[in-house]
């Protein structure tokens, strides 16, 4: 340590105190550790138990022990064959000697020179009749040196190792910070009265329980002060930027209900209870002059498509221009198909752009408005027109929001499956381009905004990652739909679900087959997943299973004219059974398709297995869904009887929280949140009443004037959310 003696205060930089090498610098950096603040909020993300204390003549391979003794030999070098840093020592107790081995942590040999007095813990592994102990939890033994975090008496915590920095690392440094109580340095950045409200404890005693806990129960304590923490001021976020997002103000768009009813009139169905108090939310928002921050999430089939379709018809009924952004091309081109055949009878122009190409309808060649009459066009006679106002629906993937594209008056963004993009292009198409405010440099208002996923998230999900936005559940599906009939199916039954497959196909309709895997596992690689290869089983299928039927094979490493082509042979019926790995999960609509298998079905999340499903819920006949099971286990059967016993999405997302976590949950990966905050999401209770005392405190004090060090935690994390 540089700074003995000295003060250390939370902003102090990490490389102030310790020598860093390049790669940790790095790897801090990635992490988003600079300081001492940042180091102490890097929590651990398990705790194991203390070691049995041992001589070393007793130590056996694989057991976890305490060790105590001498330092008798000790060097920084690097490994044999990938030359990888290392420190190497010596440790000799007077029944037998062990040797201690730190990979990239070189300064270790160092730090623990020869005839130091240690106390070490971890697992002895044996090789070539010799013990080791690989980057072991190690402290000085006497002195009045820094204790290192866990004692014999305590609880060890690990953290998430990275390049170059090793738990250890972590473990030991915290540990310094902790002897020299830099955790009680830190200003707590939760108001007295609301911790008190909540028991919890303060923000010095939990840095000191999280990292250095006695007992299980004081790193729970600490954990859910820390989640409460981090939901609140995720909500304070949320919360705040929907206030100052709303202040912009946005144009009303009313249209004439006659119209709007006329246009659902043509519709080939009857809007479901839940799609018609959607679209009464979404038309009451559009005639206020704030704009609309609106999340529809709808399970698989609701009909979110022909809500967004209304929404954009009382824009264009306003004399606004719609953006409508999806995550990749094939939605793209699949959702500009989807309006063509809303506005059509209407001659309303809709264009499409994306990174490959660039249509319009109607075709100016065009004799009339069918359907299926658009064009390819040039990108700069696309952006000109769309400047203009002449085409006033625009579908297209992230090139929407390139610098280029202006619009002369946009008034409604869709941004369908918005957990696909990145905050910055969710904020980008959000905020608009018109080109009349660009060129008379007046104040422009922001268009309004609805979001959809067809991924049903959990409550808690919803109101943390989603808190600035207003939800409108699609929780009804159409007249008629049946239930898709699901089935687990063992390796040896497998023939029975062929076989409902080929009576499906006699019948005129179609089968999907999902793998988890593009290529087979290499079998040469330690660990290789077993996980079916989709290029191998859509041969395999063809040759052995049906011969007689034509098998397609989609795959997300094909160029999009593929993709695009094998799409388009399934949809047209030329092929009867399509393999597939994930890249059919969302948004595909094959009508035809009733049957569906998914291979090693235990290793994907029941909310994705939903979505699989929901590929052959597209018509009123009845569809099936196969789960085969690649492994046995209990655990992996339960958890698939919850996939067939389900009665809707949302019932399966709330599961797969419980059972897998919200780190696997759509939008999970982009909240800002630590996996103790992403822990709190089990908990409903906490995340309302964290979200109750944010709306509190920004209602009342919306700058947080009153709130200085609210208003100083929340400047260490600008993260700013339009979803």
């Amino acid at each position: 340590m540089r700074t003995i003696g000295k003060l250390i205060t939370a902003d102090m930089p990490l490389g102030s105190l310790w020598r860093l090498n390049p790669e940790q610098e790095a790897t801090l950096e990635k992490l988003h550790i600079a300081t001492v603040h940042d180091l102490l909020r890097h929590y651990p993300s398990r705790y194991e138990e203390p070691g049995q204390a041992k001589h070393i003549a007793d130590c056996a391979a694989l057991e976890t022990v305490t060790l105590t003794g001498t330092i008798t030999k000790s060097e920084a070098r690097r490994a044999f064959k990938k030359k990888t840093p290392l420190g190497e020592a010596t440790l000799d107790d007077g029944t037998g000697t062990l040797t201690l081995i730190w990979f990239h942590q070189p300064y270790m040999a160092k730090k623990f020179g020869v005839g130091a007095q240690v106390q070490v813990r971890g697992q002895v592994r044996e090789r070539n009749k010799k013990i080791s102990i690989i980057n072991p939890d190690i402290e000085f033994s006497t002195g009045e040196t820094t204790p290192l975090l866990g004692s014999p008496k305590s609880l060890a915590p690990v953290y998430p190792a990275s390049a170059g920095i090793s738990s250890q690392w972590f473990a030991y440094h915290i540990g310094e910070l902790l002897g020299r109580r830099a955790h009680e340095r830190l200003s707590d950045p939760l108001p007295d009265d609301l911790r008190a409200r909540y028991k919890l404890p303060s923000l010095s005693a939990s840095l000191f329980y999280v990292h250095a806990p006695q007992r299980l129960s004081d790193a729970r304590a600490a954990q859910k002060r820390f989640a409460f923490e981090e939901v609140f001021f995720l909500n304070l976020v949320r919360l705040r930027d929907r206030e100052s997002y709303q202040e912009l103000g946005s144009p009303r768009l009313a249209a004439p209900e006659s119209a709007l009813g006329q246009f659902t009139a043509r519709f080939p169905f009857t809007l479901t209870s839940a799609q018609a108090r959607a679209v009464a939310a979404i038309l009451t928002d559009l005639a206020r002059p704030r704009p609309m921050m609106r999340l529809l999430e709808g399970d698989v089939g609701s009909g979110k498509t022909a809500v967004a379709a209304i929404a954009a018809y009382a824009t264009v009924l306003s004399g606004q221009e719609i953006a409508y952004m999806a995550p990749t091309e094939i939605l793209a081109r699949q959702h500009f198909e989807s309006f063509i055949g809303y506005f059509a009878h209407l001659g309303v122009q809709v264009g499409l752009i994306t990174g490959s190409e660039c249509r319009k309808f109607p075709s100016k060649i065009s004799a009339g408005w069918r359907t299926e009459e658009h064009t390819h066009i040039s990108r700069a006679q696309l952006l000109k027109w769309v400047a203009n106002g002449e085409i006033p629906i625009l579908v297209g993937t992230h090139a929407l929001i390139q610098k280029n594209v202006l619009w002369k008056a946009l008034g409604l963004v869709i941004i369908d499956e918005q957990h696909r993009f990145g905050i910055s292009q969710r904020m980008a198409l959000a905020r608009g381009k018109n080109a009349e405010h660009t060129q008379n440099n007046t104040k422009k208002s922001v268009p309004h905004l609805l979001t959809m996923t067809a991924t049903p998230i959990p409550r808690t999900l919803a109101l943390t990652i989603y808190g600035d936005l207003d939800l409108t559940l699609l929780d009804e599906q159409p007249v008629g739909r049946k239930p898709v009939i699901t089935e687990i199916i063992p390796e040896g039954e497998r023939e029975r679900a062929y076989e409902r497959m080929r009576a499906e196909i006699e019948e005129g309709r179609q089968a999907f087959i999902i793998c988890p895997r593009i290529e087979e596992p290499d079998p040469e690689k330690e660990l290789a997943l077993e996980a079916k290869s989709a290029k191998s089983e859509a041969k395999r299928l063809q040759i052995d299973i049906f011969p007689e039927y034509e098998v397609g094979l989609v795959h997300g490493k094909l160029h999009l004219h593929e993709k695009e082509q094998v799409m388009k042979d399934f949809t047209e019926g030329r092929l009867h059974v399509l393999v597939s790995t994930s890249v059919i999960e969302v948004g595909v609509n094959i009508p035809n398709a009733t049957v569906i298998a998914i291979e090693g079905a235990e290793r994907f999340g029941l909310a994705q297995i939903h979505q699989f499903r929901g590929r052959v819920a597209r018509s009123d006949k009845q569809a099936y869904c196969f789960l085969f099971l690649g492994s046995r286990s209990a655990a992996s059967v339960a958890r698939l009887k919850a996939v067939v016993n389900a009665k809707n999405g949302f019932e399966l997302a709330e599961k797969d929280l419980q059972i897998r976590g919200a780190g696997t949950l759509g939008g999970s990966a982009q909240s800002g949140l630590s996996d103790i905050g992403m822990e709190a999401l089990k908990n409903l209770k906490m995340v309302e009443a964290a979200r109750a005392e944010a709306a509190k405190i920004i209602d009342s004090d919306p700058t947080l004037a009153a709130h200085p060090l609210l208003h100083e935690r929340l400047s260490r994390t600008q993260t700013i959310h339009f979803e």
